[in-house]
């Protein structure tokens, strides 16, 4: 599998609290714990050219993972919608955190995508609803989280396919954590812990999720649908 990990790669480089957490960005942890499995892992940042999303790198990607969180607007509205398209070409997309309010996932769930939020380390609890999935492959009843950054309901996204996670957090709030979507060819899975200030990403539970989320999205040459004006495939008698 080819695994692209996107990530902005600026919280780290300007809030000494995210460097020492991630010292060489939030993607090089991802790609780390990615690694293996005969994976071929590779990471793009905003600022690289075209934010390190060509058309060859896009072509050559099965999986794309997201993280974003303070420039969304600053990623060109082109190259979303590259990756949108290829998303509905059926490229696997993981979006993780704050990325629900990126370009890209704004443009395939076509909601505005927002929720309430709060930054007090509450103390998160996160409940596998759908045991059955493969995403939860190896996991307990819940993921328990010492301090993370709070998403309440009501988070504005479409009815999911599938709802795989449920948080509860500390001070109350209930949020649909682990969702799935199918856009075109393409599988989505969106997940929420992740805040940069928190090292949420050496946490052993959700690193499994990301690897089972980026193993179920990707497309294992499903065929491609045909469209427009089609032939018959039987002789139609005529009338």
């Amino acid at each position: 599998m080819n695994i692209t990990v996107w990530n902005e790669y600026r919280h780290e480089k300007e809030n000494p609290v995210v460097t020492d957490i991630y010292p060489e960005g939030i993607h090089t942890c991802i790609a780390e714990f990615l690694e293996g499995d005969d994976h071929v892992v590779k990471t793009a940042t905003l600022d690289e050219e075209e934010h390190g999303l060509t058309d060859e790198v896009l072509a050559n990607t099965d999986v794309l993972v997201w993280w974003g969180h303070k420039a969304h607007d600053e990623v060109k509205d082109e190259v979303a919608e590259k990756v949108k398209q290829r998303v509905l070409d059926g490229m696997g997309l993981v979006v993780l955190h704050s990325g629900h309010f990126s370009k890209v996932f704004k443009k395939l769930m076509g909601t505005s995508c927002d929720l309430k939020w709060r930054e007090a380390d509450d103390r998160e609890r996160m409940w596998v609803v759908d045991p059955t999935h493969p995403i939860t492959e190896g996991l307990g009843e819940y993921i328990e989280i010492e301090k993370e950054e709070m998403y309440g309901e009501h988070f504005d996204i479409p009815a999911p396919d599938e709802l795989v996670f449920l948080s509860w957090f500390e001070g109350g709030e209930v949020f649909r954590s682990g969702a799935t979507f199918k856009r075109g060819r393409g599988k989505v899975f969106y997940f929420r812990p992740g805040h940069e200030t928190y090292p949420t990403y050496y946490h052993k539970d959700v690193q499994k999720v990301i690897q089972n989320g980026v193993k179920w999205a990707n497309n294992e040459g499903t065929p491609k649908n045909v469209y427009g004006n089609s032939q018959p495939l039987e002789d139609i008698s005529e009338k």
